[in-house]
């Protein structure tokens, strides 16, 4: 990727925007591009957190697994979006799995260029505390949906905060996941998904494609989700 496509993607994303000129020629030179096929491993728990990396296109999968073969799918990072900066930022193992859940071209940074960098720029530096503390509270809300709210709720809340991150296709309102994904995101079966998504399509809420779901009426999924009150009645 040439150097005025790495300014035109680095120059749009809201952490790298406000640098000056020469600081963010500085990053491109450090920015490497990749392509990936889906499917394919960025990072598995407990490697060493050697790179940060931005998404330019497609979408990958922060999940973790079990011995029995479980799995959980934490986030979806899409395109403008920053992830691994924990470990590299702690110097501690990965904390999960990124695997590209789609055909994806990202941004990866070492480490060893990316901490003397972000030390020299403290407006970057507040940047990725803030980055820190919104994963903070995204974690903390997984928690009280699992805790408090019943499987509608928690459902509802994971197509809101998947929309709500613009992790959507060119048409509004469309989320390019399958049902399993999301059951694997909120603990649910697809069958769960499946007969949820359906009572849904009936009223109108979401349309169901084929490796999508198209959000209709988000104020109706809002207000499920806030009283945690079952949708398929």
């Amino acid at each position: 990727m040439t150097q005025p496509i790495k300014l035109s993607v680095l120059r749009q994303h809201p952490y790298f925007r406000d640098l000056a000129a020469e600081a963010l020629d500085q990053l491109c030179r450090y920015a490497k591009h990749t392509a990936l096929k889906r499917g394919a491993t960025l990072f598995a728990k407990d490697d060493p957190g050697n790179s940060l990396y931005v998404v330019i296109s497609g979408t990958v999968k922060i999940s973790i697994s079990s011995s029995e073969g479980r799995n959980a799918i934490l986030n979806l990072i899409g395109p403008g979006e920053l992830f691994g900066e924990m470990a590299v930022l702690d110097a501690q193992p990965r904390s999960a799995d990124a695997t590209a859940n789609t055909n994806c071209e990202i941004f990866v940074i070492d480490r060893r260029d990316f901490l003397p960098f972000v030390r020299s720029q403290p407006t970057l530096a507040m940047k990725f505390i803030e980055l820190l503390c919104a994963r903070v509270r995204r974690t903390s809300d997984q928690v009280e949906q699992l805790i408090l709210q019943d499987l509608p709720g928690r459902l509802a809340s994971a197509l809101l905060g998947l929309s709500e991150a613009r992790k959507l296709d060119a048409e509004g309102g469309t989320i390019a996941i399958t049902q399993q994904e999301i059951g694997d995101m909120v603990g649910m079966t697809r069958e769960s998904i499946n007969k949820q998504l359906r009572a849904w399509a009936l009223r109108k809420w979401v349309r169901l494609e084929h490796g999508a779901i198209v959000v209709l009426d988000a104020p109706a999924l809002r207000e499920l989700a806030s009283a945690g009150a079952r949708g398929d009645d």
